[in-house]
């Protein structure tokens, strides 16, 4: 996995340039989504839910043992000491859902909590490209060590986060078109197997097109590498100075 501080250097070849940018946006996109583990970690509890409650039919047994799962794998995540947000994430998110379901009696309403989720996060996603400052950039920015240098300094990346931006909203919205008539208008077990089946596909799409249009655009600028390099030179200058 290639470093994230590692300089962009203008006098490689054009190619090796290229192949080194798409590295670090595979490794960026790695990180701030969590990679297939993550995917996996969100979306099991969810699967545990509904195969339990298609052969129970009892919200309480399936809904213990899918939070139960999701403070499993969120403990293994602590034993191996990796990045918990993704865990911690599906921890609340099943904790809620668990909860939800079991005081309505409504097994559908396991779900309901994450499709709201989505359901916003398509709206955020949507409504910050449309005012300049894509989500997409916002999460990405601080890996890539640019922040918010890709607004005025780096249009190119603006572009590609504004297109990845859309991408997901798009994508998102998409799903929770799917899945809420099927909350309003279908059974828990639908509703379950569906949502289960749209768990990792449409993420897998969002995040490759995210990968393509980063991977065209220019280099980020590490603004964290500029800022060490200014307080470097700023020592220099006062050591010089002293030393006359």
């Amino acid at each position: 996995m290639p470093s994230f501080d590692k300089p962009t250097d203008h006098r490689m070849p054009q190619d090796a340039q290229s192949a080194d940018s798409r590295s670090v946006t595979e490794a960026a996109l790695f990180e701030a989504f969590g990679g297939v583990r993550g995917m996996v970690e969100t979306t099991v509890p969810g699967l545990v839910f509904v195969a339990i409650y298609t052969v129970k039919r009892d919200i309480h047994v399936a809904a213990i043992a899918a939070l139960g799962l999701s403070l499993v794998l969120g403990l293994a995540r602590l034993v191996r000491k990796d990045t918990l947000k993704h865990a911690f994430s599906g921890v609340f998110g099943v904790a809620f859902g668990a909860v939800f379901a079991m005081m309505s009696g409504d097994a559908k309403n396991f779900y309901l909590p994450g499709m709201l989720y989505s359901l916003g996060l398509a709206i955020a996603y949507i409504v910050s490209s449309i005012v300049g400052y894509p989500l997409m950039g916002l999460i990405l920015g601080p890996v890539f060590k640019e922040n918010l240098s890709w607004r005025t300094r780096n249009p190119g990346r603006k572009v590609a986060y504004t297109k990845a931006s859309w991408a997901w909203g798009l994508i998102l919205l998409a799903k929770s078109a799917i899945l809420f008539p099927l909350y309003w208008w279908g059974d828990a077990t639908q509703l379950g197997w569906v949502k289960v089946a749209l768990g990792i596909p449409p993420m897998l799409l969002s995040v490759y097109l995210t990968w393509i249009f980063l991977s065209k655009a220019p280099p980020p600028i590490d603004v964290f590498a500029e800022m060490e390099a200014a307080e470097q030179a700023e020592r220099e200058a006062k050591a010089n100075a002293a030393a006359r």
